[in-house]
């Protein structure tokens, strides 16, 4: 695990991760799910484990968009609660949240703000 600045740790290299879709890495101790939403020319991260029937599985949930503003979210593959990409809050859950991370993409490497 290379860190480069003060949270900043890099995580994988942008092939690593599917266009638009997701894959799952691990820092540390926790397991984080990376997302390529290449179609809106962006990156998401949020925690892996999703909180309704904690399982480690959100990095292959399918990722979408939302409502009159477009918003980017992931849906579980299991039983679809879906999560803003952004904030974390779960859409269709007003109990449920996931952490979100910052991302940033250089030269081919991906990197996650912890």
């Amino acid at each position: 695990m290379e860190t480069i600045t003060d949270n900043w740790v890099l995580a994988c290299r942008v092939n690593d991760i599917p266009q638009n879709g997701g894959a799952c890495v691990k820092l540390g101790d926790e397991q984080i799910a990376i997302f390529n939403f290449s179609r809106r020319g962006q990156w998401f991260a949020t925690q892996n484990l999703c909180p309704h029937k904690q399982q480690m599985v959100l990095s292959r949930g399918m990722i979408g968009s939302t409502g009159d503003n477009c918003e980017p979210k992931v849906a579980c593959p299991f039983h679809k609660n879906t999560f803003s990409l952004l904030s974390g809050q779960c859409l269709t859950n007003e109990e449920l949240s996931i952490k979100t991370y910052a991302v940033r993409v250089e030269d081919d490497r991906v990197f996650i703000a912890l």
